[in-house]
């Protein structure tokens, strides 16, 4: 297999984790592989993300931001856990 045919995988600095319970549920966020805070809205991350010094343009760009457990709509827990 050649690096060309190998699919491309970004690192991005910010990682927003799976919803945690919670009243209300958040989310953890790492920068760098370090854990740096919870957030319970959209705008905490971008908050976080100020406070590390990155300048986030488009939260929806994997080589910036990476959803774990669902994307940046994703608040709350589902009814069926």
């Amino acid at each position: 297999m050649t690096e060309i045919a190998s699919p491309y995988m970004s690192h991005p600095r910010i990682m927003v984790l799976g919803v945690q319970p919670g009243v209300p549920p958040f989310r953890i966020v790492e920068i760098d592989g370090e854990v740096v805070g919870a957030a319970r809205t959209l705008t905490d991350v971008l908050r976080v993300a100020a406070a590390a010094g990155i300048k986030v343009h488009d939260l929806d760009d994997p080589d910036t931001v990476r959803w774990v457990g669902g994307d940046k709509f994703t608040w709350s827990r589902s009814r069926s856990r």
